[in-house]
């Protein structure tokens, strides 16, 4: 049988002392159990809250900054708790973790500005998930907002990682900050002798009839220029999308059917041309061959 009394004794055999307080075999034995225990108790919360808050269709953004709270005061909370489980005082460690954060301080300067930015982007939401973005000549959505970097997906797919202090410190274009309107337009030339109020109601008519296209604002056709071989027009119209294909795909659909109208309508889109004026004669020789 086993003899409880031994087992005391094992438990509370003294490995070290700190601050006149003993640290026993069973008090170190304790740490992990609590920590398995704590973060086992924090992640069932974390999903418990998660699925509460995604059942209500709250922000994306406000359960990942819930998510990260709640893990930043869990780990706080365990190593606390276990410290004075185990006869620990915090003072102890005051020393130890000035020392600790002097040399943290100057070597990992660049971490704690991503950590402290990343907590600012979750908290202020000036770049929120599903935000298209603008990064120096990349284009893309952002995924997740870590603490110290920000997953951004490409519109080729690529996925980056950015540091959090980049998006905080340099412009960011964010198509998508305040709503999804965007404005976009298409150019087109016709050849001179055109009739270009006819050509204004085509163009006009091209756009109205894309589903994608919004009446409010409402498209505007302007009759740009008179160029060195055509006559200029161009059309603005707002469209809701979330990423720059749905331009893309709105400007193509516009060209398509102004293509067909223009057509119909016996209306020649212009091509470059140039005229050759040659002073002196010109002979033109037939060859045999």
């Amino acid at each position: 049988m086993v003899d409880i009394d031994q087992i005391k004794d094992v438990l509370s055999y003294e490995f070290f002392s700190i601050a006149g307080h003993s640290i026993t075999l069973g008090g170190v034995l304790l740490i992990p159990a609590m920590a398995v225990i704590g973060f086992w108790a924090t992640k069932y919360l974390v999903r418990f809250l998660t699925a509460k808050l995604t059942k209500r269709n709250a922000d994306p953004n406000i359960i990942h900054l819930v998510r990260r709270l709640l893990y930043a005061i869990a780990i706080s909370v365990i190593a606390i708790t276990v410290l004075d489980i185990i006869n620990v005082p915090i003072t102890a460690f005051a020393f130890l973790s000035g020392a600790i954060a002097i040399g943290f301080g100057f070597g990992a300067q660049n971490i704690i500005n991503n950590f402290i930015s990343g907590w600012i982007l979750m908290w202020e939401k000036p770049i929120c998930i599903g935000d298209f973005l603008e990064v120096e000549n990349a284009k893309g959505v952002v995924e997740e907002i870590n603490t110290r970097s920000t997953r951004f997906r490409r519109t080729d797919g690529v996925h980056m990682l950015i540091p959090n202090s980049k998006l905080l410190e340099n412009t960011i274009v964010n198509w998508t900050l305040v709503d999804k309107l965007m404005r976009t337009s298409v150019k087109i030339g016709v050849a001179y002798g055109s009739p270009a109020k006819k050509v204004a109601e085509l163009i006009l008519q091209a756009v109205e009839e894309q589903d994608s296209v919004l009446s409010n604002p409402p498209p505007q056709v302007i009759f740009e220029d008179f160029g060195d071989n055509a006559l200029i027009f161009e059309v603005n119209f707002w469209i809701q999308s979330n990423v720059e294909g749905g331009l893309r795909m709105a400007k193509s659909n516009v060209r398509f059917r102004l293509d067909e109208l223009l057509a119909d309508n016996q209306i020649v889109i212009a091509y470059p041309q140039r005229d050759v004026h040659i002073d002196g004669s010109l002979k033109l020789l037939k060859s045999d061959a």
